[in-house]
């Protein structure tokens, strides 16, 4: 169940449709999220898996977290780990994440909730469930994106962006049958909270069972929608989609999503999905583990400051440094 909903969407703005003659994306593939662990044992999804990165360009990678419930003792977190030269954005959509860093930053986010990470020049972080769900257990899912930093910000200073559940932009679709929350970007002359090096969306969208979906999308910008529950389909022609698959749209100045008439019990809200979009950075990638560079000269200095130490160093209090993640 998405945490931020609205019991009725006559209240909200409703995004225009798209313009009479407006080009539709079509579909250019659809894939399959492989399972995976990540951290210290918490299941995700990898959403990009199989997609060329020039066509994922800006973005680099993106787990759905769960949707998992745990049993008490069993929520689970990554240890601390550097990352430098990209952006990560940590969606929570039900459970409560604590995020901790080597200068002293993070906080906890929870139901609705993004946090924004510049990782710029690089830093230490950690994630983790707090003492008291691991306690209790409980109901955990979100995603993390990450977005790469075009070569003249990549050595930024390390920011923070903590953007909370009220801060979304909540949307219904023309028609008025489907919820949209945008967390950052331009959807429509509607603008989301998230402020972003690289000009992107990334909206998260419901629609109703047998509803549709059309939006107007900047012919710039790339297009890719994860299906994180729900059956539908996408494009012109409505092509089938469903639970953990990823449509990625070729070009175009809109694009359209509907959910089936008919859901699977569990999925009685609709379709979920994730709409992504960002300009092309067009550089050169160089990404091996945490790090994301334009060169593999980079990722090694990379690693070689994070083994002397000039990353950062986690607080005293917090733990111990030097466990890498994919």
């Amino acid at each position: 169940m998405p945490a931020v909903t609205v019991p009725d969407l006559t209240v909200l703005p409703r995004v225009p449709a798209p313009a009479p003659g407006a080009q539709q994306r079509p579909v250019r593939s659809i894939t399959n999220a492989p399972g995976g662990l990540e951290g210290e044992g918490f299941p995700v999804k990898r959403a990009f898996a199989g997609v060329d990165l020039r066509d994922l360009d800006p973005f680099i990678h993106l787990d759905e977290m769960g949707e998992v419930e745990y049993a008490p003792g069993e929520p689970k977190g990554t240890p601390w780990h550097p990352h430098r030269g990209f952006e990560t954005v940590t969606y929570i959509i039900d459970g409560i994440f604590d995020h901790h860093d080597s200068f002293g930053g993070g906080g906890t986010i929870t139901n609705g909730d993004t946090q924004w990470m510049t990782a710029g020049a690089g830093i230490l972080h950690i994630e983790a469930p707090p003492e008291h769900l691991v306690v209790s257990g409980g109901l955990f899912h979100g995603f993390q994106l990450w977005v790469n930093l075009p070569r003249v910000d990549k050595l930024k200073p390390p920011a923070y962006q903590d953007l909370r559940s009220s801060e979304v932009r909540l949307l219904s679709s023309a028609d008025g049958g489907s919820l949209l929350r945008v967390i950052a970007g331009e959807v429509g002359g509607q603008v989301g909270p998230g402020s972003t090096h690289t000009p992107m969306a990334m909206v998260h969208a419901t629609i109703a069972p047998g509803g549709t979906l059309d939006l107007p999308w900047r012919p710039d910008f790339n297009a890719l929608v994860y299906v994180m529950s729900g059956d539908g389909f996408v494009g012109p022609g409505q092509a089938p989609v469903g639970t953990g698959q990823l449509a990625l749209l070729g070009r175009g100045d809109a694009l359209r999503l509907s959910a089936a008439p008919t859901q699977q019990a569990r999925y009685a809200a609709g379709l979920d999905v994730v709409i992504l979009g960002g300009r092309p950075i067009r550089e050169p990638v160089a990404w091996a583990g945490p790090f994301v560079m334009n060169t593999k000269a980079e990722v090694i200095q990379a690693f070689e400051d994070y083994q002397a130490g000039r990353l950062g160093k986690p607080m005293p209090h917090a733990g111990q440094g030097g466990t890498l993640d994919a």
